[in-house]
């Protein structure tokens, strides 16, 4: 119960924080809006991309430069 209280108060605070944020932001630097999953702490973050590739790959890549 206290970690879906959390979630609603940081998704409310998440809302406040983007819309602050998209007041004063200058739209040349930053042509995107801000979201509030910008500013969520609990939000899902995608991990980074594995590619897994024999080692023969990195050689043929890294070593014979091709």
């Amino acid at each position: 119960m206290a970690e879906a209280r959390s979630k609603e108060r940081w998704s409310h605070t998440s809302a406040l924080l983007a819309l602050e944020a998209n007041i004063h932001r200058d739209r040349k630097r930053k042509p995107t809006p801000y979201r509030p999953s910008d500013f969520n702490p609990h939000r899902q973050r995608p991990g980074p991309a594995t590619v897994r590739a024999p080692v023969s790959v990195l050689k043929t890549v890294f070593v014979d430069r091709r």
